[in-house]
């Protein structure tokens, strides 16, 4: 009984036990069938050369495997940012997503047809189609406005683009651009309104856009371009405020399209404000342990001197890099203008604070197509990880620009991956920078002449220069090889130049000369206004006499220099040069000197010691005309018991006071019967006073100048031998007046001088009129 009642019980108890996890697992079951069928599937159709997991990849589920709209969505556009896809379309039904894709066709060959203002390597740097790419017609419409763009850069607006897609077969297509160029747009009118201080003609030789003229084809200014116009209307501010005029600012710039001259008329409004001199000039320190006086030294603005911008931008560099160098990276310094309009002052006060402590944590360089990163970076006193500092920053700006490698140049910073770290972004666009000229030409020196030039002043994009030149002439030929690595030695420049030159006797002198040989230099800069070349030089030098001169008529001096035979010169030397010039081409204001220093006798077969010096000055006196002031000088002695050679002496001439023969005056052997050739002077000096001016009437973009001189010097102190001749060594001063015209033209430069001697010797050889042309 007790064991048929527990069986009983036993069984009730396992029933009880089923009835209750049948549902459980049930509806685990249907648990797990509702979570399968949550998951939904990708599939992907119409796709040939790209893998499905491919496409798939861009799509990503939640934890479920459930695909929401957001997902779908973000792999729609990244599939579309690859450009390998015409077209993705996404159909979703019953828990099944159809990822439709059209797959773009591949790119075989972009190309431009019809080009010819524009090269083929600058249209491919500006379109976004490339070779072996996707073909997306979105992004060649695309295209066609940049190319339009870049025909507007070189001033043709009605520039026509078609493109056409040639197939090839095997999902492979070619992109051609068809490019009609049409009529040059030419900048028909530049004018100036609000400009009191100076007239618009000496505006116009401060910016590069210009009105159309005769020339225009070769300078190039009549072309309207947003960014050179850009650049115009800084350079006409920063020309305002280097020259007096704190408050001047550019206020507008006006671009009109006139259809009835099919060309643009450029207005730029200026306001001037009134003149400044520099007040008192300060220097305030905020940052502990820091000794303000010892930067007091490096204060370009005096008090009382006119106004300068220019100034307190170099006295801000100057000042932020030392404070670098003496352990204060982070200090910050900023001039503070004081202005007192009353009395037309404007003090500064340059205040230096502690700055924030930021660091430059990338710097990243695009659009050099051409040119190699590192020869960006080169022109950046710091480097990534480095204490980041605006006035350094803008600096590098500035250096990159002169480098003369690009159209553009752009800097902005951006947060870096924290705040104290900022990511610079280096914007560039390169240009040509190639030449090749071949001109010919002629000078009352060298006669006829002929001449080639072949080079590059950024070979490979590396920043390196190259030349080679040929001269070949009635009186002269040569050849020169030249080439220099900027900054291959830190921030200094070696270099290499190979040279050969002949020189024939002319109806100035009864000799030539020969020349053949080599020098190393290397230039590095002192400062923003000083640099020094040294270099060492060797070479080959003889005296010619011409093959139908009677040798006993030549000057015992002479025959002596040709008996001599070939000479070796090992020579060692530097120039230092130190320039606060305006304009190197133009200056109108600032001051060049040049002090130049030889030693031979480092072997070879001279003994000699020459030092030159030549100092400029300029000065504006209204728009249209400067001053200039020169003096110049040498001294040349032997040593070790050697005289200098002839050939090494100076000769006066039309280079040192106009009006004169070359090797005009000078100690002149003037023995009977003898050539009477001028056989060098061991000492001269000159100066010279000349007023330039535009020509009236003329465009500034002309290049033609004219001027008014007086000049005066005399060389002296003959070393040769004095047995048997007769030579004519007084200490006589030359002088001369005169007038000249210059034209900077593009194939070189060409003077016409006409000098009248006021004072000279008996014996002297004049030559009124000079004419030189480096090429036409």
């Amino acid at each position: 009984m007790t064991a048929d009642n527990s069986g009983r019980t036993g069984r009730r108890g396992l029933d009880a036990v089923r009835r209750h996890l049948l549902p459980i697992a049930v509806s685990v079951l249907i648990s797990a069938i509702s979570a399968h069928a949550a998951t939904e599937t990708l599939a992907v159709l119409g796709n040939h050369r790209i893998d499905a997991d491919t496409v798939r990849a861009y799509f990503h589920a939640d934890a479920n495997g459930h695909y929401d709209a957001a997902a779908l969505d973000s792999g729609l556009k990244s599939l579309v940012a690859t450009g390998l896809f015409e077209d993705v379309r996404i159909d979703r039904a019953d828990g099944r997503i159809a990822v439709r894709v059209s797959e773009a066709k591949v790119l075989d060959r972009v190309a431009f047809e019809g080009n010819k203002k524009v090269k083929d390597a600058e249209l491919s740097a500006a379109v976004q189609s490339k070779p072996r790419a996707g073909l997306q017609r979105a992004t060649v419409q695309g295209d066609v406005a940049r190319i339009i763009e870049a025909y507007h850069r070189v001033g043709r607006d009605d520039v026509r683009v078609v493109p056409e897609i040639i197939d090839r077969g095997n999902e492979r297509v070619d992109l051609v651009f068809t490019i009609t160029e049409g009529k040059k747009t030419p900048v028909r009118s530049v004018r100036f309104i609000g400009n009191h201080a100076y007239g618009a003609r000496q505006l116009q030789a401060v910016i590069k856009t210009s009105a159309t003229h005769l020339l225009s084809f070769v300078t190039g200014g009549d072309v309207y371009d947003p960014d050179r116009i850009n650049a115009d209307r800084e350079q006409l501010r920063q020309y305002y405020r280097n020259h007096g005029y704190a408050d001047a600012e550019v206020t507008s710039v006006n671009v009109d399209y006139d259809r009835a001259t099919s060309g643009f008329d450029v207005t730029f409004a200026i306001e001037e404000g009134p003149p400044y001199r520099f007040g008192a000039i300060e220097l305030s320190c905020n940052v502990p342990e820091l000794n303000c006086e010892r930067l007091r030294s490096l204060l370009l603005a005096q008090e009382g001197d006119v106004f300068d911008d220019g100034k307190l931008v170099k006295t801000t560099e100057a000042v932020t890099a030392e404070l670098g160098r003496i352990g204060f990276p982070f200090a910050q310094v900023d001039p503070v203008i004081l202005r007192n309009p009353t009395a037309h002052l404007a003090g500064v006060r340059f205040q230096v604070d502690q700055g924030r402590r930021t660091y430059v944590e990338r710097i990243e360089i695009h659009g050099n197509s051409r040119t190699r990163d590192d020869v960006v970076r080169r022109e950046f006193d710091f480097s990534e990880g480095d204490a980041y500092n605006k006035t350094l920053i803008d600096r590098a700006e500035r250096r990159l620009r002169n480098l003369n490698y690009f159209k553009t140049v752009k800097i902005s910073s951006t947060q870096g991956s924290s705040r104290d770290r900022v990511v610079l972004d280096v914007e560039v666009v390169d240009q040509a920078t190639g030449d090749f000229n071949v001109s010919g030409g002629y000078s009352n020196t060298d006669g006829l002449l002929a001449e080639v030039k072949i080079g590059d002043r950024n070979v490979l994009g590396t920043g390196n220069t190259a030349q080679a030149a040929f001269t070949y002439g009635q009186f002269a030929r040569g050849a020169n090889l030249s080439f220099t690595s900027p900054y291959a030695l830190g921030r200094t420049t070696p270099g290499i130049e190979l040279f050969a030159r002949q020189s024939a006797a002319t109806t100035f002198q009864a000799f030539g000369s020969n020349t053949y040989g080599a020098a190393l230099t290397l230039g590095m800069p002192v400062s923003e206004q000083t640099a020094i070349l040294w270099r060492y030089s060797l070479y080959d030098q003889n005296v010619v006499l011409s093959p139908g001169t009677n040798p006993a008529a030549v000057s015992p001096a002479v025959r002596q220099a040709a008996a001599a035979g070939r000479q070796l010169v090992s020579q060692l030397g530097h120039t230092v040069t130190y320039s606060t010039l305006d304009n190197n081409k133009i200056p109108t204001n600032g001051i060049r000197s040049q002090l130049s220093q030889d030693l031979a006798g480092l072997g070879g077969d001279v003994r000699c010691r020459r030092t030159t010096d030549d100092v400029r000055y300029y000065r504006s006196i209204n728009n249209d005309l400067t001053g200039m002031v020169r003096a110049q000088g040498g001294y040349i002695t032997g040593w070790g018991g050697r005289q200098a050679p002839l050939l090494n002496s100076f000769f006066g001439g039309p280079t040192m006071v106009r009006g004169f023969a070359p090797g005009g005056f000078g100690p002149r052997d003037l023995t009977a019967g003898s050539t009477r050739d001028n056989v060098g002077g061991s000492v001269y000096w000159a100066t010279t006073a000349e007023l330039q001016s535009n020509i009236p009437g003329l465009p500034q973009e002309y290049g033609l100048r004219a001027s008014a001189f007086v000049d005066a010097g005399t060389v002296f102190g003959y070393r040769g031998p004095t047995q048997n001749l007769q030579v004519a060594n007084k200490n006589v001063i030359r002088s001369s007046v005169g007038v000249g015209m210059t034209w900077a033209s593009p194939f070189g430069p060409l003077t016409v001088d006409y000098a009248v001697p006021l004072s000279k010797a008996a014996y002297d050889v004049v030559q009124p009129l000079r004419f030189s042309a480096g090429g036409f």
